[in-house]
């Protein structure tokens, strides 16, 4: 049993490594054209606060390995994916994806890994910091929807992110 729960996990680590890859492609396009165009930031701020949380509680629960790793991996993937953002953008869109990562990605993050780890302590902290990472994910799997607005008024699904959107999907119906 305890390997089957390994096997699932690995399985579990595969698609959120390619969901944490599946932008890839759109920030190539980004380098190459020097513009964000009409791409949102706030699919990968959302990503980057899940995938922080959940290295959190991967760090704090025992036997978490694969969780604190590949959302570790995702950590490191969507800060760079947020910085070529922030270089490439245009000085309002700049401006407003920063005060969004500052209050989401070092404020929230912040004040709750120093909440939990101050006050609460054991299964307590653990429980409380997987019930955040829970209810989080319900915003990560949903901000590619920030996107169609866009899709919507251009009538063209250029600026919806289908892979991201197709490996969010694949990686909400599995267990970690």
């Amino acid at each position: 049993m305890e390997r089957l729960v390994f096997l699932v996990g690995v399985i579990g680590n595969i698609i959120s490594l390619l969901m944490f890859l599946s932008p890839g492609r759109t920030f190539v396009r980004i380098v190459k054209k020097k513009s964000t165009e009409e791409f949102e930031s706030f699919p990968y701020i959302c990503t980057l606060l899940s995938s922080s949380l959940w290295t959190y509680y991967g760090l704090t629960k025992p036997d978490s390995f694969l969780v604190a790793t590949v959302n570790g991996f995702g950590v490191g993937v969507e800060i760079i994916y947020i910085s070529l953002f922030l270089i490439f953008a245009p000085p309002p869109t700049r401006v407003k994806t920063g005060i969004v990562f500052g209050i989401m990605n070092v404020g929230f993050v912040g004040a709750a890994v120093g909440m939990t780890y101050l006050m609460l302590g054991g299964e307590v902290r653990i429980d409380a910091i997987g019930l955040m990472c829970s209810a989080l994910n319900i915003i990560m799997y949903a901000s590619p929807l920030s996107a169609m607005k866009r899709v919507v008024r251009a009538k063209s699904v250029e600026y919806m992110p289908f892979l991201l959107s197709f490996f969010l999907f694949l990686n909400g119906g599995h267990i970690d």
